[in-house]
């Protein structure tokens, strides 16, 4: 999803509404622009100055109201007293905070010295949860990139950053592959671009088939190392995966 346009000055009728929730609000702004907001998709452009912290008020209430709906004795039980909350803030502010914040700022330098030898960065542990069931999704990402003169470099926790980045929203893991190299691509420009990732999926583990040794591994490939099977064999080799 692009988040380049401004919308700053994009008003609607629900924005003018002082009793419209702040999620009606975010969304209609959306639509307004005719952008999507699937699950992981990023949102940031479209929230205004302390929304954040009424959005996290609004969610609260709406897990208070799920804890009482399956039962649970919220006022008495002094170990889910403040579970709504607690739940609320780990999902705005840590598990999905990249739908609600802009991207990380990744410094870029010009590639000096001409570098054109295969880089890999790995392995760079990723966190997120499946959009089926929010379910935790934990694994590592391996990066390859083979740069020419005019790649941008950026340092190697840069790397690690854009990953938290697009894995800090409810994903597929097909999906996320797709949206961290679309995003080294756009930071980068190299010949190549390789990704490599391994996660083990809760929603396997912890439910259903309750399968706690599968793993899923998927790659993305790009530019040289689709045409080059060579350096895909070299990337793939030098990666230090568990068996």
């Amino acid at each position: 999803m692009p988040t380049h346009f401004n919308v700053q000055h994009t008003m609607t009728v629900a924005d003018n509404d002082e009793g419209t929730p702040v999620s009606v609000k975010i969304r209609e702004r959306i639509k307004a622009q005719r952008q999507r907001f699937h699950s992981n998709d990023n949102i940031a452009e479209f929230i205004q100055p302390g929304e954040l912290e009424k959005l996290l008020d609004e969610v609260t209430g709406k897990m208070q109201g799920v804890l009482e709906s399956m039962v649970i004795d919220t006022e008495n039980d002094h170990n889910s007293k403040d579970t709504a909350r607690r739940v609320a803030k780990m999902y705005l502010n840590e598990v999905f905070k990249g739908r609600y914040v802009k991207g990380p700022d990744v410094t870029e330098f010009p590639n000096a010295e001409h570098l054109n030898e295969l880089m890999i960065v790995g392995p760079i542990t990723v966190r997120s949860a499946c959009s089926h069931h929010l379910c935790p999704v934990i694994g590592q990402v391996w990066i390859g990139v083979l740069p020419n003169e005019h790649t941008n470099v950026i340092g190697l926790s840069k790397f690690a950053r854009m990953a938290e980045w697009i894995m800090g929203r409810p994903q597929i893991q097909e999906e996320a592959v797709v949206q961290l190299a679309d995003l080294i691509q756009e930071k980068t420009s190299p010949d190549g671009l390789a990704i490599v990732m391994e996660a083990s999926h809760f929603c396997m583990g912890w439910r259903g088939v309750k399968d706690m040794d599968s793993k899923m591994i998927n790659s993305v490939m790009r530019g040289v190392f689709l045409k080059d099977p060579n350096l895909r064999r070299e990337f793939l080799s030098l990666i230090p995966r568990k068996g």
